[in-house]
């Protein structure tokens, strides 16, 4: 299953991002970093396992690491030459072990438990479709100049982007890039805004950029339309309008088309590609896998986060902003210890207590990212969403189908928004939040171009509502509090500076 915020995801805190800039982290020369492709190069043997490399940049030394590679029975897929990172495919059950110990490479090791294998489908689950009825309902309710489904966004209501779009509706030289399961460009919400010049399928660690190659395999790998509709979808008297529906948004698939999964290689490819064709902001609703945490001590899990921290660095140093879910577990992220009882996912899962400040989530947890929370129409934390002070930056309408009822014509908690094959479906969880906070950013860069991405951040906290920690949070009201909100009115480990607001931004 692809591990979507969607679906049950934790992440990780933000405090350690300076020791690991300083331990693994980077900001390569703004050159592209475009990947060098070897011809004999593949892509899917069944013996195989795919590993990330991590050199200097100098060419000599990548050279060198290269040559080593193939004596230790590596192929080599591609290489990010300015950011050190090769993606290698080997059957050599030694190998990361044996490459460890070359001269020049600072990290190794495999990105997956299981052996490479071919590509299939999956299932990802069932989401709640609109009915005709229900359409119709809300369609009957629509307000003059609204969208025909729009009475029933009440998250765009909840934070004002009804009334901001009507000032602002962003710029179209603004691209947010759903890193995702892949985009329906031909939904007719999505066709007005949609960027096929920076869309691609990064899967394996190589972009493809042929026609198409960016949509989703089948109408059940929805998650990245849905998320896609929630920044973008265009106010074009069609269906849902997004935060931002001025902006442009784009694909870039990192789903393997066999298990769903988000392996740490086609990240990689993703935050490169996406900062060498200008985007500016990433949205990020999922969490690398195998490993729901990367811990510092295994090689393998090092490897992985230093090769997508390399990778995210290099897309923030050319301007571009990213955002990440919290997760949907309802854990406190600054706790002494967690139990990661699904890792790795990809084989088979081992228990085992994790130190969150030692083992980290990615890319949520990497150096400046924002990490991004889940409310409902209360305005109160969802009842999912995972939390914690010092770790979350910003909340923002993720749904809440069981506490939080809106007063709406379908009586839906969770977010409606685009889906394959010219549908409607209604989803929740924190990858519902960070598409929100992901479309005020983008208002936020239409507004104050020049903005980098820590400007941009610093922006986005600034005009946020935060509700401050609420009294109580007892909300199957069996007397015992469902989560400890800790610290102020002005930063708290629920919604961190405050719940987005894309009135605010474009005023």
């Amino acid at each position: 299953m692809a591990h979507l915020r969607s679906r049950r995801r934790l992440a990780l805190a933000v405090p350690v991002v300076l020791s690991l800039t300083a331990s693994i982290g980077f900001l390569p020369a703004a050159a592209s970093a475009a990947p060098r492709v070897e011809s004999g190069a593949q892509t899917a043997d069944a013996p195989n396992l795919a590993y990330v490399v991590n050199t200097k940049t100098d060419r000599r030394t990548i050279a060198s690491v290269e040559k080593a590679i193939a004596a230790a029975g590596g192929t080599v897929v591609t290489t990010y030459d300015k950011i050190g990172v090769i993606v290698v495919h080997s059957a050599n059950p030694d190998f990361g072990a044996q490459i460890r110990t070359v001269r020049g490479v600072q990290s190794a090791g495999a990105t997956r438990t299981a052996p490479l294998v071919a590509a299939g489908t999956t299932d990802e689950g069932a989401a709640d479709y609109l009915t005709d009825a229900q359409a119709a309902k809300a369609e009957a309710a629509a307000t003059p100049g609204s969208e025909p489904l729009e009475a029933d966004q009440w998250d765009l209501r909840a934070i004002g982007a009804d009334q901001a779009a009507q000032i602002n509706p962003g710029s179209s030289k603004v691209t947010v890039a759903v890193i995702d399961t892949g985009v329906d460009d031909t939904h007719p919400d999505l066709a007005p805004n949609f960027s096929a010049g920076q869309s691609a399928n990064c899967v394996g660690g190589v972009a493809d950029t042929s026609e198409g190659a960016w949509r989703p395999y089948t109408a059940e790998d929805y998650h990245g339309t849905h998320v896609a509709g929630e920044i973008a979808a265009a106010r074009n008297g069609v269906g849902v309008a997004g935060v931002a529906p001025g902006v442009k948004v784009s694909g870039i698939k990192v789903s393997d088309p066999h298990n769903g999964l988000f392996y740490p290689e086609s990240v990689v490819c993703a935050f490169v590609f996406a900062a060498d064709h200008g985007v500016e902001i990433t949205n990020n609703s999922y969490y690398v896998d195998p490993w729901l945490y990367n811990c510092m001590d295994d090689p393998d899990q090092k490897a992985i986060v230093d090769a997508v921290n390399r990778a995210q660095l290099y897309a923030q140093k050319k301007g571009t902003l990213h955002l990440a879910s919290a997760g949907n577990s309802n854990h406190d992220l600054d706790s002494d210890a967690i139990v990661d009882d699904s890792s790795p996912d990809d084989s088979t899962p081992v228990e085992r207590t994790i130190d969150p400040h030692e083992c980290f989530d990615v890319p949520t947890q990497l150096p400046g990212i924002v990490t991004v929370s889940a409310t409902g129409v209360q305005n109160l934390k969802s009842y999912y969403s995972s939390y914690g002070k010092g770790v979350v930056d910003v909340a923002a309408p993720g749904g809440d189908r069981l506490y939080q009822i809106p007063d709406t014509p379908s009586k839906n908690g969770r977010i409606l928004s685009t889906m394959p094959n010219n549908q409607y479906a209604f989803l929740q969880g924190t990858s519902m939040a960070s598409p929100h906070a992901a479309g005020v950013a983008a208002l936020l860069k239409s507004k104050h171009p020049w903005a980098g991405p820590a400007q941009l951040q610093a922006l986005l906290k600034a005009q946020a509502d935060n509700p401050g920690c609420p009294e109580s949070y007892d909300q199957d009201g069996n007397g015992t509090q469902d989560a400890v909100c800790e610290g102020g009115d002005r930063v708290n480990g629920f919604y961190g500076f405050g719940i987005v607001n894309a009135l605010r931004a474009v005023k």
